[in-house]
């Protein structure tokens, strides 16, 4: 599956931003998503994830009660809303797909549980 994230931009500090990942090629529907990020000097961390079914979400301590993911699945598209953002959050954001394990139950937060990853899009929150 291609994964093709946009949204990303500059906000201060308390701000909102809405990253979108566009799906295409294999059945969007079959795949766990996760979003991911990679701050500049850091290790690539996990943000978010949901299942295929949508049933069953998981995030990160760090923003948790504060970003939200979601999916349309007429748009093949995986959202992360993100509120009351902080500096902390600054960094090239990256979606991916869990592809060679479709159907899977579990919402995975390693990097390495994902396969498939979309091009990033960089989120600045300045204070």
């Amino acid at each position: 599956v291609q994964l093709q994230a946009s949204g990303g931009g500059l906000v201060q500090a308390g701000g909102s931003l809405r990253l979108s990942c566009q799906a295409s090629g294999r059945t969007f529907t079959n795949y766990n998503m996760g979003w991911f990020r990679q701050a500049p000097g850091k290790e690539r961390e996990f943000v978010a994830g949901i299942t295929y079914s949508g049933g069953s979400r998981y995030y990160a301590d760090s923003v948790k009660g504060r970003f939200t993911i979601s999916t349309d699945n007429v748009k093949n598209t995986v959202y992360l809303q993100m509120n009351s953002l902080k500096p902390e959050d600054t960094a090239v954001y990256y979606c991916a797909a869990d592809v060679r394990r479709p159907f899977r139950e579990v919402v995975s937060g390693r990097i390495d549980d994902y396969d498939n990853w979309g091009q990033g899009t960089q989120v600045t929150v300045s204070s």
